[in-house]
């Protein structure tokens, strides 16, 4: 439900519903306009007392919220969330691209590849620390050495991280280093996880899951809404289907359709969605095209040598060359790259 309070309505008037709505067992979230204040109550409807909430001083009206996710739907906020990460806005008129490596393998590869990024315009670099993989034989990541690396690597480029939390154990080990804590798509409805994470107050990437719907998707930004962090960004990175021509089918169409439900920004990431460092640049075009708020690429100095995922990382050269491309279609629809 979203309680409406009126033009003008203060603070203390703000602050009495909210104290009506915890002690109807209610969990609020005030999100303050420009003209009007609007308060978020999530909980047990069948409890809820209209008349104990309307006849508040300052409330205008009661707006039932019909989907089942209520914190991250357009119901709630029309605006579009914004999100700032030292000094990197995603979801705002600039397109982010976020790029690096897969996994952090060595400082040289690390800080080789984040210097590349950056000249070629990216505003964040990318790198698994944690790596969770199919097998339990692959590369699992250098864990702690490897975000010292990344926090080493934004001093010295100045760029903002993001990389992967992938147990609950690990979370304020990661939220300690990185700027944005990435939730991977195996771990989308890990609950517990994405409670935790939210806590942190830390801004969250969180992926789709492998064969999750949009839906589910947006239920699993929910807890972490819940848990009372607002800083969610959410990642397509494809789907399984039953084409195998890629290593994962690309759901442009869930890029308008998250615009036309939910106020969070959203990204593609194409690297894995395709899993061919052919199709990264054309599948980066029509995201940007679709509307996505930027872009997720993996970048290594020698994909060739990679420890993990290198035949959908792109070379330095091939980042460049896809970032003079996705120039001229930010600016057909709107936006702004570099």
């Amino acid at each position: 439900m979203i309680v409406v309070m009126q033009p003008g309505a203060t603070q203390e008037q703000v602050r009495e519903v909210e104290q009506r709505l915890r002690e109807l067992g209610f969990k609020s979230h005030p999100i303050y306009g420009e003209e009007k204040t609007v308060i978020g109550a999530v909980g047990d409807k069948k409890v809820l007392s209209l008349e104990a909430i309307i006849n508040l001083p300052g409330v205008e009206k009661l707006v039932p919220i019909m989907k089942p996710y209520k914190l991250v739907s357009r119901e709630l906020k029309k605006v579009k969330t914004v999100v700032e990460v030292r000094g990197v806005t995603i979801g705002g008129e600039q397109l982010v691209v976020m790029a690096g490596p897969c996994a952090v393998e060595s400082w040289e590869q690390l800080i080789e590849a984040a210097w590349v990024v950056k000249e070629a315009g990216a505003q964040v670099l990318r790198g698994g620390a944690f790596k969770p993989r199919t097998s339990p034989y692959a590369f699992q990541g250098l864990e702690e050495k490897g975000l010292e690396m990344l926090a080493r690597a934004r001093e010295e480029t100045g760029l903002p991280i993001v990389t992967e939390a992938v147990d609950t154990r690990d979370v304020t080990l990661v939220a300690h280093y990185t700027d944005i804590i990435q939730i991977g798509a195996r771990n989308m409805q890990n609950f517990q996880l994405l409670r935790e994470a939210g806590l942190t107050g830390k801004p969250i990437l969180l992926k789709r899951g492998l064969a999750a719907t949009v839906e589910e998707w947006l239920m699993a930004a929910e807890y972490i809404m819940a848990a009372g962090n607002p800083q969610v960004i959410l990642c397509e990175r494809g789907i399984r289907t039953y084409e195998n021509a890629t290593r994962n089918t690309v759901d442009i169409s869930a890029v308008p359709l998250i615009r036309e439900n939910s106020h969070l920004p959203i990204i593609v990431d194409p690297s894995h969605g395709t899993g061919s460092w052919k199709l990264v640049t054309p599948m980066a075009r029509a995201a940007v095209a679709a509307g996505a708020d930027g872009v997720m690429v993996e970048v290594h100095p020698d994909p060739s040598r990679a420890l993990c995922d290198g035949p959908q990382s792109l070379h330095p050269d091939t980042f460049k060359r896809m970032m003079a491309e996705l120039e001229p279609v930010a600016g057909a629809v709107g936006r702004t790259l570099l």
